[in-house]
């Protein structure tokens, strides 16, 4: 038996509300939305929160750390900068990553959950 909505009387007020709440947050709503789906990929979350634990990694760096391959990581890594996660700075020949802070602020406390949890186990 399929979910089904038996509805008996509708509240016009809320509804309205309700599409006047997410039109005023839709850019809001979709900024985060993307950053979600972005940090969604377990190789790019992982990326986010060595960036945010180190301040600023190599694309090498974070090969050996993941072990994925240098290009594996540069493509995440070219779709978080596309995404406006993280910017790069070059150093002579090398390519460092850091984050836009204020545009991974939402995902800090899965993170810092994480390294909260990871604490206490190494307490335990």
């Amino acid at each position: 038996m399929a979910n089904t909505c038996i509805r008996v009387m509708a509240d016009p007020s809320q509804i309205k509300d309700c599409k006047h709440s997410l039109n005023r947050l839709e850019e809001n709503l979709d900024g985060i939305s993307k950053v979600f789906n972005l940090a969604g990929n377990p190789a790019r979350f992982k990326i986010l929160f060595l960036l945010h634990k180190e301040g600023q990694m190599c694309p090498c760096d974070l090969s050996d750390v993941l072990d994925i391959s240098v290009g594996g990581v540069s493509q995440h890594l070219r779709k978080l900068k596309d995404g406006g996660l993280v910017k790069d700075k070059k150093v002579g020949k090398t390519i460092f990553y850091s984050l836009i802070e204020k545009n991974v602020a939402i995902i800090f406390p899965s993170i810092d959950e994480l390294v909260n949890d990871n604490k206490k186990q190494l307490v335990s």
